[in-house]
């Protein structure tokens, strides 16, 4: 079971949203595993991810308690993974997120020759996590489906909306918020990248995937004119 199970949308939607993590079992594999989990992320790393992190510090764009909300417009929008890496201080889980299949594929089949004796889940579509392990010549282990969203749907918020905010498995990220940078798009006072790494900060362990969100986002803003 994992918090990116529940991402809105459907297969096709999660073209460009693949994350690969790695987690530890308390008194299984736990023990010495801070090393492994560390190598773990250093290996994502030449594959040009678009967001990592861990179930501890979050992800390589982070909020800050230092900062009054408007800062975080005028902060560097480029992800620190190294910071990430460097920051992993407590076995847990470690997660990365990719953009293009083919990146996925070259990270898992390093992972597969590192060997470093952690569990390893890929979250996307059934399809695609298929098509990285027959790459990778990897067999899956087992398989876990979301069944979506039950009883009154009428109430539940745009498409769109939900495709941003489940992006964050820990619903760091409101309704309202997607809603609010959507309409700063529409209205021109951020671009959907801006508005995408900005959401991003706000999730705790770095799953989020800021590639998906530009686009969800370019898609809104053209169906909302």
């Amino acid at each position: 079971m994992t918090n990116t199970l529940h991402r809105y949308g459907d297969a096709e939607s999660f073209n460009d949203d693949i994350i690969v993590f790695a987690i530890t079992g308390k008194g299984k594999n736990d023990e010495g595993a801070v090393p492994k989990l560390k190598k773990f992320l250093s290996l994502a790393i030449p594959f040009q991810p678009v967001n990592m992190g861990d179930g501890a510090h979050g992800g390589a764009l982070r909020a800050s308690q230092k900062l009054n909300p408007t800062s975080h417009w005028k902060r560097d929008q480029e992800p620190n993974f190294q910071a990430v890496v460097e920051g992993l201080d407590k076995a847990g889980t470690a997660a990365v997120v990719f953009d293009k299949r083919e990146n996925a594929i070259g990270f898992v089949k390093a992972v597969k020759e590192a060997d470093l004796g952690l569990c390893v889940n890929i979250s996307t579509a059934v399809e695609g996590a298929e098509e990285i392990l027959d790459a990778a010549g990897l067999c899956r282990h087992s398989i876990n489906y979301s069944c979506g969203f039950q009883g009154h749907t009428e109430k539940l918020p745009s498409t769109q909306v939900l495709q941003l905010t489940t992006m964050c498995g820990h619903g760091m990220i409101s309704q309202t918020m997607a809603r609010k940078m959507i309409d700063f798009v529409k209205e021109g006072r951020r671009t959907p990248r801006e508005a995408a790494k900005y959401m991003s900060r706000f999730c705790a362990c770095g799953v989020y995937n800021p590639q998906r969100a530009e686009r969800i986002i370019e898609v809104a803003r053209k169906k909302m004119e």
